[in-house]
């Protein structure tokens, strides 16, 4: 079941690291949002720190 995003995130980086993620993104085959989800969910998990899926933060909520 596809989960369904609901949160924006805007950031200013430096451009070669822009660049970096993008090839990332590239050679893994995701989109540059997505490689970027998985290194935050990454790195989140080795240090410890958990991540909620969207149907704890909102339990009342169905996805279609």
């Amino acid at each position: 079941m596809p989960r369904t995003k609901i949160a924006t995130l805007n950031l200013r980086i430096d451009p070669g690291v822009k660049e970096a993620v993008r090839e990332a993104a590239d050679v893994e085959h995701r989109s540059v949002a997505n490689m970027i989800e998985m290194l935050i969910r990454r790195h989140c998990d080795d240090a410890g720190i958990i991540v909620p899926e969207q149907n704890e933060m909102f339990p009342g909520k169905q996805h279609e």
